[in-house]
């Protein structure tokens, strides 16, 4: 039996409980370096890379990852850029890519884009312990937007159709408390990727958008990780000009994930590569990472398992509007 869609809503709100403030993992040796048996069924390793910012940001951040990926395993690597999330879910679906970063939504739609042929093995863990973050609801500091309510009938920036935090979680949490997010606002789209959002507020084109924050450390400072920090870093933002107005619960983070066809051995050296990667090169643990975080811990499909509920219920909810 299903559950109910109000059911489906609340829980889908909070994280689940290996969420939950974990162990700090020990630090571990990377990998030693090269070619593997795998590389006769995975000659080149193709990373997706999830939208959301500018191409020459997103190539700065992955440079170094890539090149060690290549020094440590002996196969080339590519990275796939997408203009937005469904780019790198459609790659997974067509089997375009082995390896990406994903959002928790994101995932959800490639698991059920590709019919199952994912496979998340490790998540981000906070500098609190915690493997959470958050969606929150920004507005111009001189808007005069203090609260959610006073978003009635004013223009909403969406982040992405494919993000939990820039669209997912806002939504169901709206529908939780009883806003209808057709008609509370005024005016509603999509920005292009969670950075475009926050440019997008900034530029005046819309009143309020949505994007991801770590939920821990100093707000003044964007968090101690998320896109209003590294929007912040890069100069575009300033966190004085923004007010936040509203803040989700806890969402588990997004996960790392592979192709579920690809070797085991495969998957296995992967894992081990970014358990080794915070101690070892914290440098580009924290460019892939846009931020301060301890490292990564295993996950499991079935911590993701609520978002693919989501995204049919999303879906559902499209189809009878339309």
């Amino acid at each position: 039996m299903m559950p109910s869609r109000r059911a489906l809503l609340a829980t889908a709100l909070l994280a689940p409980a290996g969420a939950l403030a974990q162990p700090r993992p020990a630090p571990q040796p990377m990998p030693p370096r090269g070619r593997r048996d795998w590389a006769q069924q995975v000659p080149q390793l193709r990373i997706g890379i999830l939208g959301g910012e500018n191409e020459a940001d997103r190539m700065g951040r992955y440079g170094a990852y890539g090149r060690l990926l290549e020094e440590t395993f002996g196969v080339p690597v590519r990275l796939f850029q997408a203009s937005d999330y469904s780019g790198v879910v459609q790659a997974f679906a067509g089997r375009h890519i082995e390896m990406a970063s994903m959002s928790p939504a994101a995932y959800a739609a490639a698991w059920v884009e590709s019919n199952g042929n994912v496979e998340p093995f490790l998540v981000t863990q906070e500098a609190d312990g915690s493997t959470s973050y958050i969606a929150v609801m920004f507005a111009r500091a001189d808007s005069g937007i203090t609260s959610l309510e006073q978003m009635r009938g004013r223009a909403m920036a969406w982040s992405d159709p494919n993000s939990a935090s820039g669209f997912l979680i806002p939504r169901a949490a709206l529908r939780q408390q009883g806003i209808n997010p057709e008609t509370f606002f005024g005016r509603s789209g999509f920005a292009g990727g969670h950075e475009q959002a926050i440019v997008a507020v900034l530029g005046r084109q819309f009143d309020a958008g949505v994007t991801w924050a770590s939920g821990v450390g100093d707000e003044a400072q964007g968090f101690s990780r998320g896109m209003l920090r590294a929007t912040a870093e890069k100069g575009l933002l300033n966190m004085r000009d923004i007010r936040i107005i509203w803040r989700s619960g806890p969402i588990q983070n997004g996960p790392l994930v592979v192709r579920k066809d690809t070797p085991d051995a495969f998957k296995r050296d992967m894992t081990a590569f970014h358990l080794a990667l915070p101690s070892s090169h914290p440098e580009i643990h924290r460019a892939v990472e846009r931020g301060t975080t301890i490292g990564w811990v295993p996950t499991r499909h079935e911590d993701y398992e609520l978002f693919v509920q989501m995204r049919r219920e999303e879906q559902q909810q499209r189809r009878q509007r339309g």
